[in-house]
């Protein structure tokens, strides 16, 4: 099978397609032929020498997929520890998830990554719920529009932020109530001429020290900040003072290092809470782009440049 091998070289992605040997499928696992991966900022750190796979997981690059179980032929799409961005890859069983019949299945890739990280940061460890404020940073990201729904499908208010205002429609389309131009504006500033001081239950920051002073200054009493990334930096000054006097917590999280057995539990929470909102259109997946495998290296450098709105996909011909 062909798979997809990345470097970069001057600040530019390059990618070509290899033959390696198709995967076997182990105790727990079934094989999965690929009909599309979707690209994340893991694997432009995977490329960079600063992420390796879990022990254990294929050094292969790609985090999720979407496709039809070879032995099967039942439509899925599936979050992965590596391995996605090849025609076929081994998948555990407790990772996978049906694909919905509301869109077509190379648009089903766009799910695993971007819709489980937002519910497992916002629902399952900030516990966010109905009537609560939300605020999403980097907001027209895959992730983020992912944020977005997820929050609104809880019931919350959501601000989201994004620093290019072409992208600020994306987000207004995906829910948010208040869009902000980071760029352009005082984020803290903007949120409390809206709604008001200490006003914000929950944020979700891949941006790390540029905005982390700025999200504890908006946290209601009980807030929590969920770290997912470090975008800007990841050193900053934190005032315990502040983070005492509002009882606030900051969570760390990552999907990609934990255990086999708590993804299968994650992703069946999901298939159970969130999976249907998808058939009822209140879940959908922003496509950005869509590459084929042999132009991987346009969709790695897409990402890379920052000019995607929401999910850049990679697609695989089975001819």
């Amino acid at each position: 099978m062909k798979c997809v091998r990345a470097v970069e070289r001057d600040g530019r992605i390059v990618a070509d397609l290899v033959d390696v040997p198709i995967p076997v499928p182990g105790p727990g696992e079934v094989l999965v032929r690929v009909h599309a991966s979707g690209v994340n900022r893991a694997d432009l750190s995977q490329i960079a020498g600063r992420y390796p796979p879990p022990p254990g997981e294929s050094e292969i690059l790609g985090l999720e997929v979407s496709g039809r179980i070879a032995d099967t032929d039942e439509p899925v799409c599936a979050l992965l520890g590596g391995g996605g961005h090849a025609e076929y890859v081994a998948v555990p069983t407790g990772q996978l998830l049906p694909a919905p019949a509301s869109m077509d299945l190379v648009t089903a890739a766009g799910i695993p990554e971007a819709f489980l990280t937002a519910f497992v940061t916002l629902i399952v460890e900030a516990q966010l719920g109905a009537g609560q404020h939300a605020l999403i940073h980097a907001g027209a990201s895959g992730v983020g529009l992912a944020a977005i729904q997820v929050a609104k499908l809880t019931g919350a208010m959501v601000a989201a932020t994004t620093r290019t205002k072409a992208k600020q429609a994306a987000m207004q389309a995906a829910g948010a109530d208040l869009t902000i131009v980071s760029s352009e504006a005082d984020v803290a500033a903007e949120i409390e001429r809206s709604w008001g001081a200490d006003v914000i239950d929950v944020v979700l920051d891949p941006i790390g020290a540029a905005t982390f002073a700025s999200d504890l200054r908006l946290l209601r009493t009980g807030g929590r900040i969920v770290v997912i990334a470090t975008l800007a930096g990841t050193r900053t000054e934190l005032d315990l003072s502040l983070l005492m006097k509002k009882r606030a917590r900051v969570i760390g999280s990552t999907l990609r290092a934990r255990s086999r057995e708590e993804k299968a539990h994650l992703v069946g929470r999901f298939r159970s809470e969130m999976l249907h909102a998808f058939n009822t259109g209140r879940l959908r997946v922003t496509v950005d782009s869509i590459e084929p495998a042999a132009q991987a290296a346009q969709a790695f450098q897409r990402l890379k440049d920052n000019v995607s709105v929401g999910k850049v996909l990679i697609g695989w011909s089975h001819d």
